[in-house]
């Protein structure tokens, strides 16, 4: 069995491009809901909302850091703008990458290698952006929080700030992560399953063994799978043309037969 590693096809293709259809669905929503939590449209208030039942810590924490000239704390990931900031790129990078995809898949340059390396860089980021919305607040020890509250309860307690409309996006905004994750662990599975031996390899040592056999004998591949026998038009020292089957053809006849 000649195994490729690189020049590898893919074992099921029609999944493949409904994948594609279900990741332009959900890249276009996350980077919606990316784009429009980016201006700080909840976290701070929903880190005040916690803070209020006593679920996670202080959004002040760095103010009073100051005032009390104590060394700076560091805010929560699930808090923090850098987590907004990176949900916003990743977005547009899978944006990006899905693009490339679509491309090199039609010109068959999408090999199931390629596709490992990108989508396992893809799920780990994927993957990043679930942990940090859903991820813990252990800032201040009085009051640790293992999972954000807007994940773990119900958007009851924020109806006194009018922010359930906003809880709720929030929500949505993690179930599209999470769905994000989804297809993309679907994408690596693929891409491992073409990578692993299979049927075609032999198919494709079947072809090359034959093709070579071919060229061994002087004749094309392409001129024998039309079952064509006898000297190929390519035959060393056998010219063949339209005019050569003419002349063939009057030899035959003979001059006493032009009456």
């Amino acid at each position: 069995m000649a195994y490729r590693i690189l020049h590898r096809q893919w074992r099921l293709q029609r999944p493949m491009w409904i994948l594609m259809l279900f990741e332009l669905a959900g890249m276009i929503t996350a980077l919606v809901l990316f784009g429009i939590e980016q201006p700080d449209l909840y976290r701070t208030k929903f880190w005040q909302i916690g803070y209020d039942h006593g679920l996670n810590s202080n959004p002040n924490m760095i103010l009073y850091a100051y005032a009390n000239y104590k060394p700076l704390p560091t805010v929560p990931f699930v808090w923090s703008q850098s987590l907004t900031n990176f949900n916003v790129a990743i977005s547009v990078i899978v944006l990006f990458f899905l693009l490339v995809k679509l491309i090199a898949f039609i010109m068959k340059l999408w090999y199931p290698l390629v596709a490992v390396f990108i989508n396992f860089s893809l799920v780990a980021l994927w993957a990043t952006s679930v942990y940090g919305q859903a991820g813990p607040d252990y800032a201040d020890p009085t009051r640790p929080s293992p999972v954000a509250w807007y994940i773990r309860m119900g958007c009851d307690i924020a109806k006194p700030y009018r922010a359930v409309k906003l809880c709720y996006l929030a929500k949505g905004t993690f179930a599209v992560t999470v769905f994000m994750l989804f297809i993309y662990l679907c994408n690596l599975g693929l891409a491992i399953h073409s990578m692993l031996p299979n049927e075609l390899d032999k198919m494709n040592e079947g072809d090359e063994e034959n093709d070579g056999e071919s060229i061994r004998k002087g004749k094309s591949p392409e001129w024998e799978m039309q079952g064509v026998r006898g000297p190929s038009p390519t035959t060393p020292g056998v010219p063949f043309t339209p005019r050569t089957m003419a002349f063939r053809t009057l030899d035959r006849k003979g001059p006493g037969r032009f009456a």
